[in-house]
């Protein structure tokens, strides 16, 4: 596991509030998503708002900036909930191992590239193998299944 974490500027922070409100009303900018976990030390319900990347019908977490808080956390709780607030989705949420990564990582750049460029470690959706697999360690990904039992 990395510790690599590109922790948000003031602006990066400010633009995310606003984005994860719109979420949580159900508004996606570029398939953005509410995410909300319980925090690993305080247990209160921490929302972000993510790209939820699907892939063949399973929906996956990414983390370009690395072991943020809220993949620590998803990584300890091991449930999130997903969508907006009146359409909440529980999920236990699973780490994919850094052998599978290089694919996900290559399909989330096609769609997010211009967005998490800064934050992912020189990677470009036309990255070599290679080069995906030397950085899949510092990137956590994790792969969502439903769980219907609310939290």
């Amino acid at each position: 596991m990395s510790t690599r974490y590109q922790e948000p500027g003031r602006a990066a922070r400010a633009a995310n509030a606003l984005i994860r409100w719109l979420a949580e009303l159900g508004v996606s900018i570029a398939g953005t998503h509410a995410l909300r976990v319980r925090g690993r030390t305080s247990g209160k319900m921490r929302a972000v708002v993510v790209n939820l990347l699907i892939v063949d019908g399973t929906d996956y977490l990414v983390s370009p900036r690395g072991n943020t808080q809220w993949a620590r956390n998803v990584r300890a709780a091991g449930v999130v909930e997903t969508g907006p607030r009146w359409r909440r989705r529980h999920a236990r949420a699973s780490e994919v191992a850094d052998a599978d990564k290089p694919e996900l990582l290559r399909r989330y750049l096609d769609r997010w590239y211009w967005q998490v460029k800064d934050y992912v470690s020189g990677l470009t959706p036309q990255s070599t193998e290679e080069q995906f697999r030397a950085v899949a360690p510092t990137i956590p990904v994790f792969a969502l299944a439903p769980d219907e039992a609310p939290r």
